[in-house]
């Protein structure tokens, strides 16, 4: 059966540095089959329209209300910082357009639980950005996983540092120091990390965890101008699984040198290690090339494992990593959209991750251990 394209608006899908540029655009041209890219919306008249002759485009906006109204845009993509994604995604809503916003969903759980409410009421679909899982790789280690590769899980452990400079920052980047923007360690490499691991080995019930803050002066790159960091740079969780497997996360920011991420994964007759690597590695899971290796029983050694087709669920064309894992998304959302389903992770799933970091963050400040609440509902 034959459906017709979703036509998208991207707000933030400015056309020189923006995760938009990167990854929204690219993964959409891919997909033409079934998307149009419509309308694209920046903060500045300018930008917008050239963004909208670059990518040839109908319709550019510095209004993002103008955009999510207009009668072309079926669905509206939120890819900007995340202090504005709350009035964003609202706007859209009010609109009876479906979402898809970026991860973190919004800087507060309160805020993602607003706007959970929100896309409730006006009986729409919503996504939220959390690519990493749909990668092949780790698509392919949770079927494994589920169907025995392993035996029962009994530990998980991670490393995941991404690359900071040496303390000196592009000034578009320097709002993630401010821990108030919910921007920062914990909330992006956390997220996106949290979430690979639960997606393979089932939802963390308990967490006990310290948070510290390990680099606090920063410098401008563009001015020189010295900026203080207040989130933490540094996270160290040790959990529990649904299962009962005991799980450990290790979480860098500002690792000099060999950054990237290592998901070890050991059971009771095998295990699976997924491990970053290429030119994203440094920028965290949910942007880097991964692999997979295996070991079971009398195996002496862990081999790489091939990832089958049918966990890729785009074309092959698609350029970069960043723009694949959000083009799997949008893929597995057109489907979705058309079946009924409920592939990707929307703001209910969103607002549970966002509970599951308030839980990291509490237990860092009380010094005991916290459960996580099972749902986002």
């Amino acid at each position: 059966m034959t459906h017709p394209k979703i036509r998208v608006g991207i707000i933030g899908a400015g056309p020189e540095r923006s995760w938009a540029a990167r990854s929204h655009v690219p993964a959409l041209q891919a997909l033409s089959d079934r998307f149009e890219l419509v309308a694209v919306g920046t903060s500045r008249p300018e930008s917008a329209a050239l963004a909208a002759e670059q990518w040839s485009v109908p319709h550019a906006f510095a209004d993002a209300r103008q955009l999510a109204e207009h009668p072309d845009v079926d669905l509206v993509t939120v890819a900007v910082k995340v202090p504005h994604h709350l009035e964003l995604v609202e706007t859209a809503l009010a609109a009876g357009k479906h979402v898809y916003c970026e991860w973190p969903l919004a800087r507060t759980t309160a805020e993602a639980e607003r706007l959970l409410k929100a896309a409730q009421a006006a009986d729409v679909r919503h996504w939220v950005g959390l690519q990493a899982r749909q990668s092949p790789v780790v698509s392919h280690a949770a079927e494994l996983i589920a169907d025995g590769y392993v035996g029962r899980v009994t530990s998980v452990h991670v490393h995941a540092s991404r690359f900071r400079g040496t303390g000196v920052l592009p000034s578009f980047a320097a709002y993630t120091l401010d821990r108030a923007n919910g921007a920062g360690t914990l909330e992006v490499a956390g997220g996106h990390t949290l979430d690979v691991v639960e997606a393979l080995v089932g939802p963390l019930t308990q967490v006990s965890s310290a948070l510290s803050l390990q680099r606090e002066e920063y410098t401008l790159a563009e001015t020189g101008e010295p900026v203080r960091a207040t989130s933490p740079d540094v996270v160290q969780i040790a959990a529990t699984a649904t299962g009962g497997a005991a799980v450990s996360v290790h979480l860098h920011d500002g690792r000099i040198h060999d950054a990237g991420t290592l998901i070890d994964i050991a059971g009771t007759e095998g295990s699976l290690t997924i491990a970053s690597q290429g030119q994203g590695a440094p920028s965290g899971v949910q942007i880097s090339e991964l692999r997979l290796l295996g070991a079971r029983g009398a195996d002496t050694g862990h081999a790489e494992l091939e990832t089958p087709a049918h966990h890729r669920v785009v074309p092959a064309g698609v350029p970069g990593v960043a723009a694949l894992g959000v083009a799997q998304n949008y893929a597995r959302l057109a489907a979705d959209l058309a079946d009924g389903t409920h592939t990707v992770p929307g703001f209910g799933e969103g607002v549970r991750l966002h509970r599951l970091l308030d839980a990291v963050r509490n237990s860092a400040a009380t010094g005991t251990r916290q459960s996580v609440p099972a749902t986002g509902d």
